[in-house]
């Protein structure tokens, strides 16, 4: 399958899954079907390996969740609020912000060392948050050859 195949066909599930979930919200008013928790994170790493060309590890890993075709180690961030949270510091941090319509943003794509370093502090559950508005900053400092290359 070429890689805009995969990624057209990606797209496609997920902004499915979106579309059913609002279906069944106007159905059932008052209820929430947005997807969360692992299946969150699951689309993230999904989107970002037929986008960003990461080969992904089998789940579950300690702190990274893929590899770039150069060779760096990648934890894969996905939300649908206002922020994430770390448990461990990685090497490359890719956060990306999903959209009800299967859609995305990238909302930082940089040095694992740099968002750990501004993240709060440690929280009984052991992860440390972090806004999305603080990482879109801090991507700001990291220059655009250096990021993950996205494919389309």
């Amino acid at each position: 399958m070429s890689k805009a195949t995969l990624q057209d066909s990606v797209a496609a599930k997920i902004k499915a899954l979106y579309e059913i979930s609002q279906e069944l919200e106007a159905l059932f008013p008052g209820r929430h079907y947005t997807p969360d928790g692992h299946m969150i994170g699951s689309i993230g790493e999904a989107l970002a390996a037929s986008y960003y060309n990461l080969e992904l590890f089998p789940a579950p890993e300690e702190t990274h969740d893929a590899k770039a075709p150069d060779g760096r180690l990648v934890q894969i961030k996905a939300t649908q609020i206002d922020r994430v949270a770390l448990s461990s510091e990685p090497k490359w941090l890719l956060v990306l912000k999903i959209q009800k319509d299967g859609t995305f943003s990238e909302e930082y794509n940089g040095p694992g060392k740099l968002a750990w370093e501004h993240c709060g502090k440690l929280q009984k559950n052991g992860q440390r948050s972090i806004s999305l508005a603080k990482l879109r900053k801090l991507q700001a400092t990291v220059p655009q050859a250096e990021r993950l290359k996205r494919m389309m």
